[in-house]
């Protein structure tokens, strides 16, 4: 695939291209300018930096002004823009992209702004989506908690993969509405066996009348620039309302500021209010919103 070429306002060329090995570095540049809205695609251009973008599981589409690299957006299972600038016609050139592939990703997601505007121009020629979350505030925490760690909390060792599976399968159908499940080997089971394996899945477990049971869990979903983004917070149904996602999540925090990134991000729904109101008794801020549109 080649260049896009528009026109700027200032008469010079705006260019938009399917990015290659060699416009890593520059795609890492973009993406540290907003490091908390561009965690998610700049957890997949870090895959990219260390194995390639070929094995990296999508593409990373670019737009350029004036020969100068300032938006980049990954197109994968998720497709993510990154326009720090908020220039529009960014968007224009990462929509036109899109249409030429053919919509290949199950959501679209990141800063609401370049998120929803990229929908916009999509939103005649994709499907209809299933949902559209609008309004997700973007939360972190550069600090201590301010609410006791749970002590029990801990990373889930390989050992414990059978275990931690169900847990994050249940939660995954309550918050997108169906199974992720497909089979022992499916992409879905590897990415939770890899969480686990990289020290990225965090667990409370109880022993129950037939074994080890989660009570609460969490992942690093995304991980780069200094920033650690939590996904995947459940508590069991039978343990709801003792607090333990606020010391759960304390706990998430203190070990993850102390051993992998100092700024821990979220984000969530906002008519989740419960789970606002948990994270901001330990001690999270927000300093933005995301969007997220699922197909």
């Amino acid at each position: 695939m080649g260049r896009w070429h528009g026109a700027t306002l200032s008469g010079r060329a705006a260019e938009g291209r399917v990015l290659q090995d060699a416009d890593i570095e520059a795609a890492e540049a973009v993406c540290a300018r907003v490091p908390v809205d561009s965690v998610l695609a700049a957890s997949r251009i870090a895959v990219a930096a260390r194995s390639g973008l070929t094995s990296a599981g999508g593409q990373l589409w670019g737009y350029e002004r004036e020969g100068e690299l300032v938006a980049v957006c990954w197109a994968g299972a998720n497709v993510v823009p990154v326009v720090p600038d908020g220039d529009p016609r960014a968007l224009d050139v990462f929509a036109r992209l899109a249409r030429e592939q053919g919509r290949r990703s199950s959501s679209i997601v990141g800063q609401a702004d370049a998120a929803l505007g990229l929908w916009e121009r999509l939103r005649d020629i994709w499907p209809a989506p299933r949902e559209i979350r609008a309004n997700q505030p973007s939360l972190v925490i550069d600090h201590d908690p301010l609410v006791k760690p749970d002590p029990v909390v801990r990373r889930s060792v390989p050992q414990e993969y059978p275990v931690v599976l169900p847990a994050c399968i249940e939660m995954f159908a309550e918050e997108v509405g169906y199974s992720p499940a497909s089979g022992p080997h499916g992409p879905y089971e590897q990415r939770v066996r890899t969480l686990i394996a990289e020290g990225r899945s965090f667990v409370r477990l109880r022993r129950g009348p037939i074994g080890a049971e989660v009570e609460f869990k969490a992942e690093l979903g995304a991980l780069a620039g200094g920033v650690a983004q939590v996904q995947g917070v459940w508590v069991a149904p039978g343990q709801r309302g003792r607090g333990l996602s606020e010391t759960g999540m304390a706990a998430v925090v203190e070990l993850t500021r102390r051993e992998v990134a100092p700024t821990v991000s979220l984000y969530v729904n906002d008519y989740n209010v419960r789970a606002l109101a948990a994270y901001r008794r330990v001690g999270f801020r927000q300093v933005g919103t995301y969007a997220t549109v699922l197909f």
